[in-house]
């Protein structure tokens, strides 16, 4: 890594980006060396500079978005904010796409039932535990061998409980748009709909003095970039039904997300993250997947799905558990192990699945798909420069960055032999 290699572009105009002149292997190279490589380039004005942008460099494209239609790149838009100057270590650390996706819009009945159904679990599994200590030791034996002469009975029942809940899981389920993939859906299209709408009603009113007009040229480089992903993907029938409307939030939080019925927002951080327009053609085209693949749906049902079934268990640990104590301790194990052994995994599988999707609809676009894979090389890199810890990824809710990264790289080779993507040579 020498000062030769590394050429600064304008950071103050209009590109603000650092690109490292080469193939994107050497990229991966230096991003594994991480702060070391920096430290060796000899002109501190250098350095500086890629600290304050926060490694935003090591990818270089000619090619404008799009050779079918003009050209679209963000300088010709106008001025964009600098860099990352202001970008500290904890929006590093938060930085997850997709905010209302891991939390979808649900209604204000489930925000009622969901706590009462758990204090009538614990009720219920706390009288039969007192009725159970209240039986003279003569009815607890009586009513053991009741159980023991009935017990086919009773397995019976269990058994007819448990079929019930499969033929209800099964008969849920549907195939997911694009990648046929089964998953379990409870919600109707239209509900979903519905409570989409509500909670656009809470963001716009949450957002309502810091949306940007369609004058300001960051809205319009959103909206090219939106309109282009959206004509480029018109054979997609889930992509054609929606229409796909614009807000961008004037708020330095490096996110953005789409709404199941069509409203995308972009806060402007994320503009100052992006190196070019094929890195943020990446990233909505990844939200758009999480809206077409209705995720957000598939998501709120798994979650009442598991909070139903998790009902009988925390039934269960407040009538076996001798103690209070005990039982909050098993009703926190069982919650946990809810978290990190289905939540969060099913929530990296769904990120996986929109990472691909969303590669297929900026590749159709006519995008450099080597930027999606660059993107999270450059977000490792920032934590790296900042010192910042690694948490495992199993504690996560999406996959690392590291991982992203090479998840699509995988990739790549494959989009490239999508139909509308050969665009240009990715060599």
């Amino acid at each position: 890594c020498t000062q030769a290699r590394c050429q600064r572009l304008d950071l103050s105009g209009n590109t603000r980006n650092w690109f490292l002149t080469g193939s994107p292997n050497s990229c991966r190279n230096l991003i594994g060396k991480g702060l070391r490589c920096l430290l060796n380039v000899p002109n501190t004005e250098v350095y500086k500079n890629a600290h304050h942008s926060s490694g935003r460099f090591c990818f270089q494209s000619s090619r404008p978005l799009g050779e079918k239609i003009t050209p679209l790149q963000i300088s010709s838009a106008g001025q964009l904010p600098h860099h990352f100057s202001a970008w500290n270590i904890q929006v590093i650390r938060s930085f997850r796409l997709s905010p209302s996706f891991q939390a979808a819009p649900v209604p204000l009945f489930w925000i009622i039932v969901k706590p009462a159904q758990k204090l009538f679990a614990i009720i219920l599994g706390g009288s039969i535990r007192n009725w159970w200590k209240a039986l003279p030791p003569n009815k607890r034996e009586l009513f053991k061998e009741r159980a023991k002469k009935n017990k086919w009975k009773i397995l019976l029942g269990v058994s007819s409980l448990g079929v019930l809940f499969v033929m209800f899981y099964f008969t849920h389920l549907e195939e997911t748009p694009i990648t046929g993939r089964a998953r379990l859906l409870m919600f109707g299209k239209e509900h979903f709909k519905e409570l989409s709408q509500m909670e656009y009603d809470m963001w716009m009113e949450e957002f309502k003095s810091k949306m940007l007009p369609e004058t300001d040229v960051r809205y319009q480089v959103v909206e090219r970039v939106v309109g282009h992903l959206s004509e480029s993907n018109k054979d997609v029938p889930q992509v054609s039904a929606l229409n796909w409307v614009i807000h961008v939030v004037d708020e330095p939080g490096v996110n953005a997300f789409v709404l199941p019925n069509g409203q995308v927002f972009v806060f402007t951080g994320l503009l100052n993250a992006v190196s070019d327009v094929h890195q943020l053609s990446f990233i909505l085209g990844h939200e758009i997947a999480h809206a077409v693949l209705e995720h957000a749906a598939e998501k709120a049902s798994l979650v009442h799905f598991l909070d139903f079934l998790s009902l009988i268990f925390l039934t269960m640990i407040w009538a076996i558990c001798p103690r209070d104590s005990l039982a909050v301790v098993g009703q926190w194990i069982q919650s946990k192990l809810q978290e990190f052994m289905f939540d969060r995994p099913y929530s990296r599988t769904l990120e996986a699945e929109a990472d691909k999707v969303g590669l297929q609809f900026a590749a159709k676009a006519c995008v450099d798909v080597r930027a999606s894979s660059v993107f999270w090389q450059q977000m490792e890199l920032a934590e790296t420069i900042q010192g910042q810890p690694k948490l495992p990824e199993w504690l996560s809710t999406h996959p690392s960055h590291e991982n992203r990264a090479d998840h699509l790289d995988r990739l790549i080779p494959e989009v490239s032999r999508v139909e509308g993507s050969a665009c240009f040579s990715l060599s």
